[in-house]
């Protein structure tokens, strides 16, 4: 195996002291950069020129993604992400990025970081968007995450979160079936009226079932087509047994979510919640 191998077998980044264990000289590494073949980020590190340049970027400065830009990484459901976001030990020393507007998060973490990690751990990137962001976007981002399998809440819970993380951790549920929909219940929870999420009702999941027969839908970006008329058909059957159905879009919950909460206010108020008698 020629060492351009054993670097792209390891995602494209590596410590030199890996390969050396793996085997390969310094003599054979050193070829290899003198070729072109691989870069050296930063003393101690080389890296195929193709490999992903946030990583690349990463060992030169000697942190971790984490935050907002890992999260983005892995899928999660992140509303805003304008400046990338490392993480680095308390214990470091200065850190000097390519990008002056990155943010670097100085703490200690939850889950230790491997010596050649250059992304943290899903549980590290969760506590310091809990830190980081609004609590709704952070719960989000942490609901998301159960969403997707990346972890699993009852091992979030024998974490040792601390402040806001545990906040979050306080109202983090397994039932969102979007980033949105992490939005609602405590949006609406001062209306003290019983929020059940993903109800299985007419043979489909409504996204909240507000007391006995008020339907709340949040819709995506992609609720266009087909994807629409199945949704107005659903809504109308939905009708037609007796449930009353508020369906909203993203924009009216991030933008204008005052109009929301007044509709689903005044249909509370008229009973449109409640079972018929």
């Amino acid at each position: 195996m020629r060492v351009t191998d054993a670097v792209g077998q390891r995602g494209g980044i590596v410590r030199a002291a890996a390969l050396r264990r793996l085997g390969f000289s310094e003599r054979a590494v050193r070829t290899a950069v003198d070729a072109a073949e691989l870069v050296r980020p930063r003393r101690g590190w080389v890296a195929l020129p193709a490999s992903d340049p946030a990583l690349r970027a990463a060992a030169a400065a000697g942190v971790v993604l984490s935050c907002v830009t890992q999260a983005q990484r892995l899928g999660l459901w992140v509303l805003h992400a304008e400046a990338a976001h490392v993480a680095a030990s308390a214990h470091s020393g200065s850190v000097r990025t390519e990008d002056p507007g990155t943010v670097v998060h100085w703490s200690e973490p939850i889950v230790p970081r491997a010596p050649d990690a250059l992304v943290d751990p899903i549980e590290n990137v969760l506590a310091l968007t809990a830190g980081c962001l609004p609590f709704e976007e952070a719960l989000a981002i942490w609901e998301s995450a159960i969403e997707r399998g990346l972890v699993q809440l009852p091992a979030l819970r024998r974490l040792p979160f601390r402040g806001r993380a545990r906040e979050v951790l306080a109202q983090v549920t397994p039932f969102a079936g979007s980033g949105l929909e992490s939005f609602i219940p405590p949006r609406l929870a001062w209306l003290r009226v019983p929020i059940v999420p993903q109800a299985w009702i007419a043979g489909h999941r409504v996204d909240f079932l507000l007391g006995d027969r008020l339907v709340l839908q949040i819709d995506g970006g992609t609720h266009v087509g087909a994807q629409r008329d199945r949704d107005n058909a659903h809504d109308a059957e939905l009708m037609l047994l007796g449930y009353h159905v508020i369906r909203v879009g993203y924009a009216q919950v991030v933008h204008r979510w005052h109009v929301v909460q007044d509709a689903v206010a005044r249909a509370v108020a008229q009973g449109l919640h409640l079972a018929e008698r």
